[in-house]
């Protein structure tokens, strides 16, 4: 019976850590960037977009958000943490790709 219940109580433990998703922080700058075609740099804008708004779901309130908050608090912080790192990163990447695009004359 004792075995059941620390059984039960791992594998919730487990579900919950790997409830608390992470989002890629993406790279600022890549050594490519400066010979990208015009249509490249607008695909890998939209690519830092997508990043920035996987990155924005995860601070959403929801139900794995809630209950890690209530059972594993640093989890959601260190969530959190990495949630606006990703976004200040695709931020960056938005920014840069953007400069890239002017000096280019893309559309």
């Amino acid at each position: 019976m004792k075995v059941s219940i620390h059984f039960t109580l791992a594998l919730f433990l487990a579900a919950l850590l790997s409830g608390c998703s992470t989002p890629k922080v993406i790279e600022v700058t890549r050594l490519s960037d400066k010979s990208l075609s015009c249509e490249s740099l607008k695909e890998e804008y939209r690519n830092a977009e997508q990043a920035k708004k996987d990155a924005e779901d995860v601070k959403g309130l929801n139900g794995t958000n809630t209950a890690a908050a209530i059972f594993f608090p640093v989890g959601i912080v260190a969530t959190y943490s990495n949630a606006n790192e990703a976004i200040a990163a695709a931020d960056s990447r938005m920014m840069r790709l953007s400069d890239l695009m002017d000096k280019k004359s893309c559309n």
